[in-house]
C-alpha cells in the first residue's frame, strides 16, 4: 500500500480514535503521524490473520496507551490523573469546539475503567462492531458486551448524579 493512499484512507478514523484517547489536539496529532510512520514501516509484518483495520487500530491503541504512560510518567502522576488534566485543560484547546455537555461527558467518560472507556468509545464513536472491537483490544465479545452495558451504565448513573 502507498504511504498516502494508507494516510487518504485512514487518517481520519486514526486520529479521531486517538483524540478521543488523548483528548488534546496537538498531541493526537503529533501521534497519528508517528503511528502512521509506524504503521507503513511494519506494514510488511501484516500477515491478513485479522482486517487491515483492526490491525492498524490496534497499532494505534497500543502507541496511545504507550504515549500516555510516557506522558504521566514525565509528570509523575497516573494515567488517569495525566487525563484528568487533559480534560481540564480542553476548553483552552483552539481545536475544541464542544460545549458544557460535551466537557461532562468527556468526564464521564473518563471515570469509566480503561476496557469499559476503550469498548465505549470504539461502539459509541466508531460504531466498530463488536468483533472488531475484540481484534484491536484482544478481549472476547461477550466481555466485550458486558463492559459495553457496564459504561452505559456509569454514564447514565453519572449524569442522573448531576442533575
Amino acid at each position: 500500500m502507498d504511504f498516502n493512499q494508507l494516510v487518504k484512507e485512514y487518517h481520519q478514523k486514526v486520529y479521531w480514535q486517538v483524540r478521543r484517547m488523548v483528548l488534546q489536539h496537538d498531541d493526537a496529532n503529533d501521534l497519528t503521524q508517528d503511528i502512521f510512520l509506524k504503521v507503513y514501516q511494519k506494514y510488511d509484518t501484516f500477515k491478513g490473520e485479522s482486517k487491515f483495520s483492526s490491525w492498524l487500530y490496534r497499532i494505534a491503541y497500543n502507541e496511545t496507551i504507550n504515549f500516555l504512560q510516557k506522558k504521566s510518567k514525565y509528570q509523575s502522576v497516573s494515567i488517569d490523573d495525566y487525563l484528568n488534566n487533559s480534560v481540564e485543560s480542553l476548553t483552552s484547546d483552539a481545536y475544541f469546539d464542544g460545549d458544557q455537555l460535551h466537557l461532562d461527558l468527556q468526564k464521564a467518560i473518563l471515570g469509566l475503567p480503561e476496557k469499559q472507556r476503550m469498548v465505549f468509545l470504539y461502539r459509541y464513536y466508531d460504531e466498530l462492531k463488536y468483533e472488531e472491537i475484540s481484534e484491536i483490544l484482544g478481549v472476547s465479545v461477550g466481555g466485550l458486551k458486558a463492559n459495553y452495558h457496564l459504561a452505559l451504565q456509569k454514564l447514565k448513573h453519572y449524569f442522573l448524579e448531576q442533575d
